[in-house]
């Protein structure tokens, strides 16, 4: 669930450069599932 969401994200801010829609929007929502990314990968690497 968490990976759809990134690609959808990383999606529509590629298209945001092409077409300049949502502005600033995508780019907080970017950032946001980046940082939610990572938290995931160093709590996954630690239960291991």
């Amino acid at each position: 669930m968490l990976w759809t969401i990134i690609v959808i994200l990383v999606v529509l801010w590629l298209l945001g450069f092409i077409g300049h829609v949502g502005g600033g929007l995508i780019h907080l929502l970017l950032v946001v599932a980046v940082v939610i990314l990572v938290i995931n990968l160093i709590q996954g690497r630690r239960g291991l």
